[in-house]
């Protein structure tokens, strides 16, 4: 007899300014419920399934962190639902500031973040006079035209597998603190500067970290030479600030690449 449980893959955006990230937290924050994208989902999936269902993201934002194609797949017990149909019944109970964008069965051992092969981040840096005020929620402003000469020679460091303990978080649970980083590159977009950078994964707080200390080392004038040994350093205190969650979008994930290690 064939089993009504189908895995479900989702792909979702979501702006992520008045969500304290993306993992579901079953504590209250002062009494007040806290806010997160894997549990405002959680509770539309239970909407519709009449039972609670429990969703799998293939990695973590932040508070503030914004997502573009995040990827996300849960167990649905029933199978009188046609998979196209989850975009349109799940975005019925989500609130505006989170969107399915597509949905589609995959195999039963398929797993968002464990089947993942790669993430990019891009992190958008407003270099003009003043934002719109459409934009102010999704970009950091600073107030100096980088050299993205520098940027760029200074980002060739993060390329193959790097100890990235440089640029960890305090309190950063991860086993390893090695990734395998594909790409990392500065691009111009009008009046702002794109940071695209893709790995297998991050370390929490990671891609702030990068940001803002390569804009910082760029303002200071300081040398390609000069991050690689803050990279080498595995010291915190060797690089710059990090930059605000605002700008950051998880911008793709793949699953047809080679997996790594994490």
């Amino acid at each position: 007899m064939m089993s009504d449980r189908r895995n479900i893959l989702l792909t979702l955006s979501y702006d992520g300014t008045d969500f304290c990230g993306w993992q579901r937290q079953d504590k209250a924050d002062r009494g007040t419920a806290v806010r997160t994208v894997q549990g405002e989902i959680e509770s539309a999936l239970e909407k519709v399934h009449k039972q609670p269902v429990t969703l799998y993201g293939s990695g973590r934002t932040d508070s503030g962190v914004h997502a573009s194609a995040q990827a996300a797949n849960f167990f649905s017990p029933i199978a009188s639902i046609p998979v196209e149909k989850y975009v349109y019944a799940l975005n019925s109970f989500l609130p505006q500031d989170i969107r399915i964008n597509d949905a589609r069965q995959v195999d039963e051992d398929f797993n968002a973040r464990f089947s993942a092969t790669s993430r990019t981040y891009r992190y958008f840096i407003y270099c003009g006079k003043s934002p719109l005020a459409t934009e102010t929620r999704y970009v950091w402003q600073i107030h100096h035209q980088p050299n993205l000469r520098l940027l760029n020679e200074m980002a060739s460091c993060l390329r193959g597998e790097i100890d990235c303990a440089t640029f960890a978080a305090a309190g950063d649970a991860s086993k390893s603190t090695c990734r395998y980083l594909e790409n990392a590159v500065f691009y111009p977009d009008g009046d702002k500067i794109v940071f695209e950078i893709t790995a297998n994964a991050f370390l929490w707080k990671m891609v702030r970290s990068l940001t803002g200390t390569l804009i910082f080392f760029e303002k200071e004038g300081r040398s390609a030479e000069d991050f690689r040994r803050a990279l080498e350093s595995r010291d915190r205190k060797s690089t710059g600030p990090t930059a605000p969650p605002t700008g950051l979008f998880l911008w793709n994930v793949a699953f047809d690449g080679i997996r790594r290690h994490v």
